[in-house]
């Protein structure tokens, strides 16, 4: 098996401020043809953010696909050619007020991958400076502060939603327990 598809046609339906919808016709590796609906993204950065004492930074904050409030690690999506590291500082300083010395590179996920090229960059770091938020122009959230031991436990118990806070809680407890972080 080649595991691949080849793309015969693509007719974009939505041109948005954030996202572009197209649907493609494709021909499978038997030969078949098929379509495909996706969504184009440009991306973001996550990062689990945590002071001296060990607690990581989430914020609360409305999603309106969801129709409820999400407790989430700081995020944001990528500008065009942003560099996703400075992106991730751009986003830690914006909502959390904070800054660190080093950040951790810990993964790139796919959050979604049967409809959106979206890549999520997720990060590590130790705050090293606080100061205040600079939200962006309609964005309001609330910044928590949690022990790390307790976020994991939110994660076990299915309190936390979002997979990738979850990725970032359950990686940054296992770099704080080999001593990396």
């Amino acid at each position: 098996m080649k595991l691949t598809e080849k793309m015969l046609e693509q007719k974009y339906i939505y041109h948005g401020h954030i996202l572009q919808m197209h649907v493609d016709k494709v021909r499978l590796e038997d030969g078949r043809i098929s379509t495909r609906e996706c969504v184009d993204h440009p991306g973001g950065v996550s990062v689990a953010a945590l002071t001296a004492q060990n607690e990581i930074l989430l914020v609360r904050q409305f999603r309106y696909p969801y129709g409820e409030i999400v407790l989430e690690a700081p995020a944001g999506k990528l500008e065009p050619g942003e560099d996703p590291l400075e992106a991730c500082k751009r986003e830690q300083k914006e909502e959390t007020g904070t800054t660190a010395a080093t950040y951790l590179p810990l993964c790139v996920t796919y959050p979604s991958p049967g409809y959106t090229n979206e890549k999520l960059y997720l990060y590590a770091c130790r705050i090293t400076q606080t100061g205040s938020q600079h939200l962006d122009e309609g964005e309001f959230l609330e910044v928590e502060s949690i022990p790390l031991a307790e976020a994991e436990k939110m994660v076990e118990r299915g309190e936390i939603h979002d997979a990738k806070t979850q990725v970032l809680i359950l990686r940054t407890v296992q770099l704080v327990a080999d001593g990396k972080l």
